[in-house]
């Protein structure tokens, strides 16, 4: 097989080099996937692969995010890029969601904080899942201060109020935040999120147990109940 030219071989290293000096958010996107693309493809100019990349589904995320299916419809990509794009996403996933499991004691005293903390945990997975963190007094997450309660299909997590509520009294919380994401992007609540919310405040405050929030999370947004005036008791 062929050994790449000096040139190209030149190009690359300068490349990397950049990457090190200045990091990913000083390049241009087409670089940054030239660098990606060098991984799969190691002895053939990959810039104007990059850039077809950019063309084909408009930025760089749209890319990593793309099924390997339609990836691999690019004429040039062959087999291994496409996998390496799924693993630099799911691997970026797991990392982040990793930092904030460990983020032990951290505040979470404004639904801006509640919401990045939770598109990190939850913003890419492609199934719903429910979780709730139980906080101190001062709004700060407990030790192991995150528990997922359901998991499922997208749009089938069912949530039982007795389920949350237990593990509160067991975690001896006075403080929880409930948050569950949409995979299909909409973060608009259903009549079901709207009563599990209202059935979790009421099975809650006889316990001196208060919801603080209930957080859709979608890749993009960030539905809040508390900022859209729905932690009412009623």
């Amino acid at each position: 097989m062929d050994e790449p030219t000096p040139d190209m071989a030149g190009h690359r290293a300068r490349l990397r080099e950049r990457f090190l000096r200045v990091g990913l958010e000083n390049m241009a996107e087409y670089e940054v996937l030239e660098l990606i693309l060098t991984l799969g493809i190691p002895r053939r100019d990959v810039k104007p692969l990059a850039k077809q990349l950019l063309r084909t589904f408009g930025s760089l995320r749209e890319v990593l995010d793309a099924p390997i299916e339609r990836l691999q419809g690019v004429k040039g990509i062959g087999e291994v890029s496409p996998v390496i794009f799924r693993l630099l996403r799911e691997s970026c996933a797991l990392y982040l969601r990793q930092c904030a499991q460990d983020e032990e004691g951290q505040s979470l005293d404004s639904v801006d904080k509640l919401a990045a903390f939770w598109r990190i945990r939850l913003g890419d997975l492609k199934h719903e899942v429910f979780e709730i963190a139980f906080l101190d007094q001062g709004f700060r997450l407990m030790p192991d201060g995150v528990q997922r309660i359901e998991e499922g299909v997208p749009g089938r997590a069912n949530v039982y109020p007795r389920k949350v509520i237990e593990a509160a009294v067991r975690k001896k919380a006075s403080l929880i935040v409930l948050a569950h994401n949409h995979p299909a992007g909409d973060t608009s609540p259903s009549e079901q999120d709207i009563h599990l919310t209202k059935a979790l405040i009421r099975a809650g405050a006889p316990l001196e147990i208060k919801i603080v929030d209930h957080l859709i999370i979608t890749p993009e947004k960030v539905f809040s109940f508390y900022r859209n005036g729905l932690m009412e008791q009623k």
